[in-house]
């Protein structure tokens, strides 16, 4: 196992250990459903403290070779879906958390640092094909592909902090986004790529690198919704555990109305309610408003105005009022 090859199941483990888990496994039967087809580029958009994360997490557990989570997974929802056992553990994935290239590569050179970290693995595991060539990310992949017909879950989490945290460096946001085209459209060695942020996917300026995508917002998860947050059952659940008044916690944290699950919670705040007993804004101390004012200032997409008119359709009573 390797910290970007195949990052194995240390992360979903921890999550399970953890005091309150709420089962969400049957994402894997969405995302085994959509491999090698038209819908296996999904982008995930959500506001922090979503669960995007443990989501990458359990997905790397899944799909990882060279570890075997199987116990893992047993008793959870996923253990009884047709996919599970054809795609456990059998898959090469590699996993980039952005965040972390971004604070550690020189300046402009976020994407130079990142393929000598993840091409420092694949030499080391694939020498046979890949030793003594000066080559990048996308031709060392490309390269296994052929030699062994083994294709690449791509995980990539907080994708888009190139474009939130270097707002005013476009050479370097042009230079990672044609980086993400190359190494992920149209490559036959591809079979899943998921990706999460904040910021809408489809298009920045004039520059659509990433039109490939599928994007499961806030405001249309399609089938991901019960995946977004805590379903209204789920937060039942964990109130009935905790001996805490449902009707009150609802009160607080029932905050997005989606189509198919009317009342979609936010996980973070539900979760530091039951362990510590107390009702309190959670979400907003994780991100100051002027920090999402920046956000939608930015204006990507369209966000501003779909906020906007999120926020008319709550006036008009057509969708629950944010307490966070």
């Amino acid at each position: 196992m390797g910290i970007y090859l195949n990052p194995g199941n240390q992360g979903f483990r921890e999550s399970i250990r953890s005091k309150i888990y709420v089962d969400k496994t049957n994402l894997i039967a969405c995302t085994n459903e959509m491999m090698n087809t038209n819908d296996k580029y999904i982008c995930v958009t959500r506001p922090r403290r979503f669960g995007k994360s443990m989501a990458l997490e359990m997905l790397a557990a899944y799909y990882s070779s060279g570890c075997d989570s199987r116990e893992l997974f047993a008793g959870f929802k996923i253990e009884n879906d047709e996919s599970f056992p054809e795609h456990l553990n059998q898959c090469e994935v590699v996993y980039l958390n952005m965040q972390h290239f971004l604070i550690r590569a020189d300046c402009g050179k976020v994407t130079k640092y990142l393929e000598q970290q993840v091409m420092g693995e694949l030499q080391e595991k694939y020498a046979h094909i890949l030793k003594g060539q000066d080559i990048g990310l996308a031709t060392a992949l490309g390269k296994i592909y052929a030699k062994t017909d083994r294709q690449f879950v791509i995980l990539i989490d907080e994708w888009d902090c190139v474009m939130r945290e270097r707002q005013e460096a476009e050479a370097l946001q042009k230079q990672y986004l044609d980086f993400l085209r190359n190494l992920l459209k149209d490559q036959p060695y591809v079979a899943l790529a998921y990706m999460t942020g904040i910021l809408p996917v489809k298009k920045y300026g004039q520059h659509s690198a990433l039109n490939m995508f599928w994007e499961y917002s806030m405001t249309n998860q399609y089938m991901l919704e019960e995946y977004t947050g805590f379903t209204e059952d789920e937060v039942k659940a964990l109130c009935a555990r905790f001996d805490m008044d449902f009707e009150k916690v609802s009160d607080w944290y029932d905050g997005y109305r989606l189509r198919r699950f009317h009342h979609i919670y936010n996980p973070r705040s539900v979760v530091a309610a039951m362990r510590g007993g107390v009702l309190s804004n959670y979400w907003t101390s994780t991100e100051n408003y002027e920090a999402l004012k920046v956000y939608m200032d930015m204006d990507f997409d369209g966000l501003r105005s779909d906020s906007a008119d999120a926020g008319r359709r709550a006036g008009e009573g057509q969708h629950p009022q944010l307490s966070e």
